[in-house]
């Protein structure tokens, strides 16, 4: 079962394409590290799961329940 995924989610700012269609599934009891260069949004994407900044379009779904 998914604990987490992420379903095409995207995040623009002032012209800037932070997230573009990221997908992401991630399985109970796992470890995962989210690794990528400078300006990747790796941060934009842990706001989002988070609830702290609200996706353009896409969902999160956290323990089968969307957010």
């Amino acid at each position: 079962m998914s604990f987490l995924q992420v379903k095409d989610v995207v995040k623009e700012y002032s012209g800037h394409l932070a997230l573009d269609k990221v997908s992401l599934e991630i399985k109970e009891n796992s470890i995962y590290g989210l690794l990528g260069p400078n300006g990747a949004g790796k941060t934009t994407l842990i706001r989002i799961i988070n609830c702290i900044t609200a996706p353009d379009s896409g969902e999160i779904i956290l323990n089968g329940k969307p957010l």
